[in-house]
């Protein structure tokens, strides 16, 4: 069968790639998913040729869950909505590569994202994964907010929720700050007893290992830590302001997506929890459409 997609009409294959992990989805031309695949990270902030690894592998996955041969990739037009590429470098970077597809399309994730959460309509969306960015498209109007990256920014998402618990845990253990439930949940999760063994499991290391400490700051949170609350609230926070900016050119329809968007929503000013309506697709349906509009653009010009 897989055969037969080839011959029968153009393929797409729509691409997310972020912090944490990269998902390709293979549709045909009225957009049936035939073949998925997920592999590493795929932000070129962290090498670019772990970003093209990613791509790859995560392409072949797809190809083989389709029932499709490897040399098949050839034949796919690509959308590649790519955490970074809001860097100019990176960009120019990318879409130079000497790519295994038979054409291909690049945007940032944050606007694959957006797509996919309306469905090609208009709209908003915050992402809040390993990292934190949001976008809206009205009309010809746009507005692209944070992406800024690790640690420079990503305020409110899982990496910095995790390096803010690291960062007070550290400080109680030297004596410098209120004690917390935090403290023996990261050492027992890291298995050590100490403020060294933290920062041995710690130093240097990506966004995508602090983010794995989201899950603990917010349970703890929940709990009703005050420090744990502390920083979920401040957080919280700036993803509600980030929304109302989002929201001055009036979008018909606002999405959150990634691992927190729905342990976060809890925790929003009701004026923007209220408004939040489920992404219809996700971000590598975005990818796909964005690729079969260029596609499609190029082929009448």
């Amino acid at each position: 069968m897989g055969q037969n997609q080839l011959s029968n009409s153009q393929l797409y294959i729509g691409i997310d790639g972020g912090g944490s992990k990269c998902r390709a989805t293979i549709y045909t031309q009225d957009h049936k998913q035939i073949g998925t695949g997920v592999s590493g990270r795929a932000n070129p902030l962290h090498g670019l040729e772990q970003t093209f690894q990613s791509i790859t592998e995560s392409t072949q996955l797809a190809l083989a869950d389709a029932g499709l041969p490897a040399e098949a990739c050839n034949q796919l037009v690509a959308g590649l909505g790519l955490a970074g590429v809001n860097v100019g470098h990176f960009y120019d970077q990318i879409s130079n590569w000497q790519h295994p597809f038979k054409s291909m399309y690049l945007t940032t994730d944050l606007h694959t994202a957006c797509i996919g959460a309306h469905n090609g309509a208009d709209g908003a969306v915050i992402i809040t994964g390993t990292g934190s960015c949001g976008y809206a498209h009205v009309g010809h109007q746009s507005i692209s907010l944070g992406g800024h990256g690790f640690a420079l920014g990503d305020k409110g998402s899982g990496a910095w929720l995790g390096l803010k618990a690291a960062e007070h845990v550290l400080l109680t253990l030297d004596g410098f700050a209120c004690e917390t439930a935090l403290t023996d949940k990261l050492l027992a999760y890291f298995e050590v007893n100490d403020a060294i063994g933290i920062v041995e499991n710690l130093a240097g290391k990506s966004s995508s290992v602090y983010a794995k400490l989201a899950r603990i700051v917010l349970a703890t949170a929940h709990e009703g830590d005050k420090v744990a609350i502390a920083i979920v609230e401040e957080g919280a926070a700036y993803i509600s302001e980030l929304a109302r900016r989002l929201f001055t050119i009036n979008p018909s329809r606002f999405s959150m997506i990634g691992g927190l968007a729905e342990p976060l929503l809890t925790w929003l000013d009701e004026d923007v929890a209220s408004k939040v309506s489920p992404s219809l697709s996700p971000p590598e349906f975005g990818a796909c459409l964005f690729a079969q509009q260029q596609y499609a653009a190029e082929s009448v010009a």
